[in-house]
């Protein structure tokens, strides 16, 4: 029989998954900076191990493979890139004014940094884009993710009449092509960059009387 002064089971097991939950959410925010920096094909346990102090052993138990810890890495950076951009953007009017507190926010999370070597999602896809499997399909998820979220806000100012016809699928890839190409001139140093981008995001966003919609 137990001594009823030992503490119930559950809290136990508690305490190790808060303490797992903890040390996992250490070693994957070394891991998104370090891909962001280098790319997910170098982080491994050795180098994660070496980095925050932990033993390899301890990390590989945590996530059992090289290809879960990437896996882990990539779904950590959505969640964070969520939190920065995507949720606090969630009380804005639909629309034009959604769109234009996205690239704030965007902005934001790229000038910072968020990530270590900027734009987790830029400094990955290029690495993965010929290499089918599980890491690639998360990383074009997340892509298709974002993508959609532009999309939707695009096309609802122009079913409501906001702004004037476009192609969606257009304005979407050259959208997100040109926070690509920002977030590669911001790591070089062209502080200008983002007034450029604003520029570009006007011109989407014309009312049907050709002004740009504030």
């Amino acid at each position: 029989m137990r001594n009823a002064m030992e503490p119930p089971r559950t809290e136990i097991t508690d305490k190790r998954l808060l303490r797992g939950a903890r040390t996992r959410g250490i070693v994957l925010r070394q891991a998104v900076d370090l891909a962001s920096l280098e790319g997910l094909e170098n982080v491994s346990f050795g180098r994660l191990a070496a980095n925050i102090g932990l033993s390899k052993a301890g990390i590989q138990t945590l996530f059992k493979t090289k290809e879960a810890l990437q896996l882990a890495t990539v779904e950590f950076a959505r969640e964070m890139f969520i939190d920065a951009v995507i949720r606090p953007v969630k009380s804005a009017p639909r629309g034009a004014k959604r769109m234009r507190a996205l690239l704030d926010r965007w902005t934001v999370y790229a000038e910072t940094p968020l990530f270590a070597g900027g734009c987790f999602r830029a400094a990955n896809l290029a690495e993965f884009d010929s290499k089918p499997g599980p890491v690639r399909d998360a990383l074009f998820h997340d892509q298709r993710e974002w993508r959609d979220c532009i999309a939707s806000e695009l096309r609802y100012a122009v079913a409501t009449g906001e702004i004037a016809d476009l192609d969606i699928d257009l304005a979407v890839f050259q959208i997100d092509a040109v926070l690509c190409a920002a977030n590669t001139a911001l790591r070089t140093g062209d502080d200008d960059v983002m007034s450029k981008v604003r520029r570009i995001i006007d011109g989407f966003l014309i009312s049907p009387a050709g002004s740009s919609v504030r």
